[in-house]
């Protein structure tokens, strides 16, 4: 399988989820489940039913980190030289040539991804772009509302 690139903070938000559903979310639905099964006949028990529905979502959630963490490479750009240059898990603030418009984003996995917290999937098309390029740099990039040309003014390693 193809390794997935992420985060370290990715990778240790994904494993604290994994602990909470195995060790807190999965005892619980089993007591759930069991007290539910006293409750009589299991053919017209809504809260077993629902019990098990919920059961089924957490395992498929689980077996999902765990295949995801497995064929993760997790990079740590803090232990790396800070070249200027933009890569997978640099912090970017670039400049919009057209609105002198500056924001500043971190490009990290597709699972990572939340753009009000300014976190871009390295396979955005603003992460694509900025990708390879170096602080000081002018790339265009074709976003949904046209081509807009930005600057790249800044690039850290954090």
């Amino acid at each position: 399988m193809n390794k997935v690139p992420m985060t370290l903070t990715g990778a240790e938000q994904l494993r604290k989820e994994l602990d909470y559903l195995k060790f807190e979310h999965r005892p619980e639905l089993s007591e759930a489940i069991a007290s539910a099964r006293e409750l009589g006949d299991l053919k017209e028990n809504a809260e077993y039913h629902a019990a098990r529905e919920e059961q089924g979502i957490c395992e498929a959630r689980i077996r999902d980190i765990e295949g995801k963490l497995s064929n993760a490479q997790v990079i740590d750009v803090t232990k790396m030289a800070n070249t200027g240059r933009v890569i997978f898990g640099a912090t970017v603030t670039i400049l919009n040539l057209d609105t002198d418009a500056e924001v500043t984003y971190r490009i990290v996995g597709d699972d990572e991804a939340d753009i009000k917290a300014n976190l871009i999937s390295v396979n955005s098309p603003i992460a694509r772009g900025l990708v390879g390029k170096n602080v000081g740099d002018e790339v265009s990039i074709q976003t949904p509302g046209g081509v807009a040309d930005y600057e790249i003014t800044e690039v850290e390693y954090i």
